[in-house]
């Protein structure tokens, strides 16, 4: 769906067509165990134990086929990272952003961590890495792979794990050993709204970054935190993801020295999905926003889906009702920032 919208705006190009991951590969974060029982499900030969492992369930089925699918992921987000040390500055990777998935187990959608390779062989190679994942759910894997690593700093922000899949990603999960205060989480609460996202993402993210010196930025860019994202309860707007995609770029070159990978992740309104994306790709090669959608782009894929999409790029005024609690929200979210800043301070400025 988004491809042929980029198409049908005329900025598409013709993507790269990286390797699939070896198993070597996926090795450097996930145990030898998960990727055992990954291949063979894939061969349609069951372990009698594979919901330990976070397969066969209902967030992560199986599927003949699912290890090579899942190394292909892999695969592109592990070649944003050669191109990266390469000398490319800038990297899309129209997929992957599997963040749930850990060392020894498969979790919420995602069966191996792409993320995490790529990472890993950024860090090998002898960069730090800023990790940053505006998913609306934490980013678990990615956080506990990492979590006494001292040449990855993570940070997450997400709705509340008191009210939404994981259930972690709280304030006092800082990192352990070399790590401590290398982990940063942000939980916000349900119904937080644009201005409120983005006042404690603009106070967080750049005194992180300017902390812990990164070499390259890695941002997983998950779109289900928009307000008609059917599986949480954050509300940003399209306006909202302009700025932050506008803001994660200009962090880059602030403090990365203008190096960043990008993947996608969650998002589960494909109307709302569709357009974040799109206006990613867009920000992200420097080209203006179109105002409308094409019609006959919008109007094949609504007799496709059966219901009516957004005609234009960004969501109208007054998307949503107006939220009664608009100031305890915000107000709890700066006391969360403040809590998080003061938790991690004597360790990230150390």
């Amino acid at each position: 769906m988004l491809t042929s919208l980029l198409e049908a705006l005329g900025v598409w190009r013709a993507p790269l067509s990286p390797p699939e991951a070896s198993r070597e590969e996926v090795l450097t974060v996930h145990s030898e165990r998960l990727v055992k029982r990954v291949e063979a499900a894939s061969r349609g030969e069951l372990y009698p134990d594979l919901e330990h492992y976070g397969l066969g369930t209902g967030d992560t089925p199986v599927f003949p086929g699912m290890d090579r699918a899942a190394r292909f992921l892999v695969g592109g987000t592990l070649e944003g990272a050669r191109r990266i040390l390469s000398g490319e500055r800038r990297v899309l990777q129209l997929g992957g952003g599997l963040h749930h998935a850990q060392y020894d187990r498969a979790s919420g959608f995602c069966v191996y961590n792409d993320l995490s390779v790529a990472i890993r062989h950024l860090t090998r190679s002898g960069l730090r890495v800023a990790y940053l994942d505006i998913d609306v759910h934490h980013g678990d894997g990615v956080q506990w792979i990492h979590y006494e690593e001292k040449e990855v700093l993570t940070l997450s922000l997400h709705e509340s794990g008191r009210y939404l899949f994981p259930g972690t990603g709280h304030v006092h999960e800082m990192g352990r050993g070399e790590g401590l205060g290398k982990k940063l989480n942000l939980p916000l609460e349900p119904f937080t709204e644009d201005a409120s996202y983005l006042e404690v993402f603009e106070a967080l993210v750049p005194w992180a970054l300017k902390a812990f010196r990164p070499d390259v930025l890695v941002v997983q860019a998950g779109a289900d935190a928009h307000h008609l994202d059917p599986l949480a309860d954050l509300l940003l707007t399209t306006r909202a993801y302009e700025r932050l995609f506008r803001l994660v770029l200009e962090y880059a070159e602030a403090y990365a020295g203008g190096r960043v990978l990008v993947t996608l992740g969650g998002g589960y309104s494909l109307d709302g999905a569709v357009r974040v994306w799109a206006l990613l790709y867009h920000l992200f090669h420097g080209l203006p926003l179109p105002e409308r959608l094409p019609e006959g782009w919008r109007k094949g894929w609504e007799g496709r889906l059966g219901k009516p999409l957004t005609p234009t790029l960004h969501d109208p005024e007054g998307a949503y009702p107006e939220i009664p609690r608009r100031g305890e929200i915000e107000k709890r979210n700066r006391l969360t920032l403040q809590r998080l800043t003061e938790l991690v301070a004597p360790h990230l400025l150390h």
